[in-house]
């Protein structure tokens, strides 16, 4: 049995995080029978998880087709200047444009690359223009328009 000073994961803890990032709201006696424990095991290792940081939280996965977020684009950021200053500004910044769902600091040929979700191109056009576009320090962006979502979530070990 994995020891929560240890710092390391065994089998069942990664199948407790594998069946919960497909479905977070699973009853624990449904996760224990899939990760072969009876539920009060279950239950010590799902907290213990949770104490530890490997399970930050919950969330609902959203239907963004219905909510008229169907439109999904990738930026990539070429930032002016990246000392840790402006990178901070930035970062503060991209924190309040609701539509970037993803933020994430490269190591390439750009600085930042988005996940950016809208209703259409045209909203998609005017958030870059108008928000992205003027965040601090922001040189240059290039966009790249995802025709499919094949996956977006789940945790394979």
């Amino acid at each position: 049995m994995n020891k929560s000073n240890d710092g390391k994961l065994d089998r069942i803890d990664r199948n407790i995080i594998r069946w919960l990032s497909f479905d977070g709201r699973m009853p624990v006696t449904d996760l224990a029978a899939k990760v072969g424990l009876s539920k009060s095991p279950c239950q010590v290792r799902l907290k213990r998880l949770q104490q530890e940081g490997y399970i930050l939280g919950f969330r609902a996965v959203l239907n963004n087709a219905k909510l008229g977020r169907q439109h999904v684009a990738f930026t990539e950021v070429k930032l002016d200047n990246t000392r840790e200053a402006a990178l901070t500004a930035f970062n503060k910044a991209v924190l309040a444009i609701p539509e970037i769902e993803q933020c994430h600091l490269i190591a390439g040929s750009f600085d930042y690359l988005l996940k950016v979700r809208t209703k259409n191109i045209a909203s998609y056009r005017q958030v870059l223009g108008e928000q992205i576009s003027t965040l601090p320090h922001v040189a240059h962006t290039s966009t790249f328009v995802a025709m499919e979502s094949v996956k977006e979530t789940g945790y394979e070990d």
